[in-house]
């Protein structure tokens, strides 16, 4: 493998890795808010024994992503140095704005919710938590709208003597279409996220006879909340996918594996090529007639334009070279994201009415695919990544700077493979820690090393003793 090539799989698995944890944060920050809020207004202390389980879970998952992060900011000087100096003052304005202002407010108020518990009063220790939950969404928002720069760049100008770009419209930047989509269809994901794994984990606890009552609250929280959610993303996907219609032709015409343009185009359902980058075509496709052009112009007449006729429109517009990305990759892992997110909603929705019938502690089987369904989300988000990412090769700025000419120039093959395996031998340590801390909390339940709670104690004295569990 040349450098390249491991300098990009170094740079997707910890990725990758790292986003396993990020949405997780964002949506168990809005679910313990809403958990703390209830046990505020109610003074039920199933609330707040709800609040020590999934505060334990957050701060592990919180710990595990703030460690893998940090990772993330080291590779761009290490292996992409070319690529930091091109968008070094684009990217230097959001991500500063994300390190300065919305982690630190995320963080700030994440030590006052662990250590105030019994020093603030209960109106404003659940305001921390509700800044904690409003501070991970504004540091998603900061680094999708540099990630929205890649995918479509505004607000800049090249610099007439280095060639490099220099941003001259902050606004742009920030607000623009491609930025705001990003951050819906993100944000949505976190919620579904972590929304699955709270049903999962309840739905264990029903399996096991465990904590029903405990398990109950949480389902009648996240089964609605995860459902909509699930739902909700995949309608911001397809105004979404319309809009990359739009700016990245060629990704999505990739994503259905359409070679030709067609008028009107169908929608793809099942396809399968040689095994090599560009196949040129495919070997078998099975399609649903005017659907790709409904989906991608509103009109089922709509012409749809191909993955050649794109190719040949980016070599006049860019020079010599071949645009297509690899095909493969973006058709199946476009289709697993779509997919994956379409079963979180089926299997939440008949929860839903499960729990609304009372019948939710006897569905053995429904119990057992709750918690299968735990890696769904992780899925669609992985795959959503990928083709984010891949689909939008060989730039890593779209239009204005390749991936090839975006590494560091003096790295080495030896030197990337060795931080890789580096890379990978922790983030496996990691991994194992993460789950095992998690698995060790669920099983010990809320109430590990105190008496629980009756029924008509006083919450309040719960709530002071949060500090203890961590």
């Amino acid at each position: 493998m040349t450098t390249l090539d491991l300098a990009r799989l170094q740079f997707s698995s910890t990725t990758l890795f790292h986003f396993f944890f990020v949405p997780v944060s964002i949506g168990l920050s809005l679910f313990l808010a809403i958990v703390q809020t209830l046990a505020y207004r109610t003074g039920k202390p199933v609330y707040t024994r709800l609040l020590r389980l999934w505060g334990k879970v957050f701060l592990i998952i919180f710990a595990v992503g703030v460690v893998t992060g940090i990772v993330q900011e080291f590779q761009f000087g290490m292996n992409w140095s070319a690529y930091s100096k091109y968008v070094g003052d684009v990217f230097g304005a959001p991500l500063a704005i994300e390190g300065l202002a919305a982690f630190f407010v995320e963080s700030t108020f994440l030590g006052l919710w662990m250590f105030g518990r019994d020093r603030l009063s209960p109106r404003l220790h659940a305001f921390c938590i509700w800044m904690v939950a409003i501070g991970t969404m504004a540091s998603a928002y900061f680094i999708l709208a540099a990630n929205s720069w890649m995918q479509h760049p505004v607000g800049y100008e090249l610099d007439p003597v280095t060639g490099q770009a220099r941003m001259n419209d902050v606004l742009a930047v920030l607000t623009q279409s491609t930025a705001l989509f990003a951050f819906a269809h993100t944000i949505l994901a976190s919620w579904v996220t972590a929304g699955m794994i709270v049903v999962g984990i309840s739905a264990w606890y029903l399996r096991k006879g465990r904590e029903v009552e405990l398990a109950r609250r949480a389902l009648k929280i996240a089964l609605p909340v995860t459902c909509v959610a699930a739902i909700a993303v995949s309608l911001v996907g397809h105004f979404n996918a319309q809009l990359m219609t739009e700016q990245q032709p060629m990704k999505m015409a990739a994503a259905e594996a359409l070679w030709e343009t067609e008028k009107p185009a169908g929608l793809s359902i099942f396809a399968t090529g040689d095994f090599s980058r560009n196949p040129g075509g495919t070997n078998h496709n099975i399609t649903i007639p005017h659907l790709l052009s409904l989906m991608a112009a509103n009109d089922p007449n709509a012409e749809v334009k191909g993955i050649d006729e794109i190719n040949a429109e980016y070599q006049r517009t860019y020079g010599p070279g071949d645009y297509v990305p690899v095909v493969g990759v973006a058709y199946w892992s476009f289709r697993a994201m779509i997919g994956a997110g379409l079963a979180v909603a089926l299997l939440t929705l008949i929860g839903w009415i499960l729990l609304h019938r009372r019948t939710i502690e006897k569905a053995r089987r429904w119990q057992w695919l709750a918690v299968a369904g735990i890696v769904l989300p992780f899925l669609a988000n992985s795959a959503g990544w990928l083709f984010t990412e891949m689909a939008r090769q060989p730039w890593v700025v779209f239009g204005l700077l390749r991936t090839e000419d975006a590494i560091s120039p003096n790295v080495t093959s030896a030197e990337v493979a060795i931080t890789l395996i580096g890379f990978t031998l922790v983030y496996a340590v990691l991994a194992v820690i993460a789950v095992r801390l998690v698995a060790r909390a669920v099983k010990a339940g809320p109430d590990h090393g105190r008496t629980p709670p009756a029924d008509g104690a006083d919450a309040s004295e719960t709530t002071d003793d949060l500090a203890l569990a961590y």
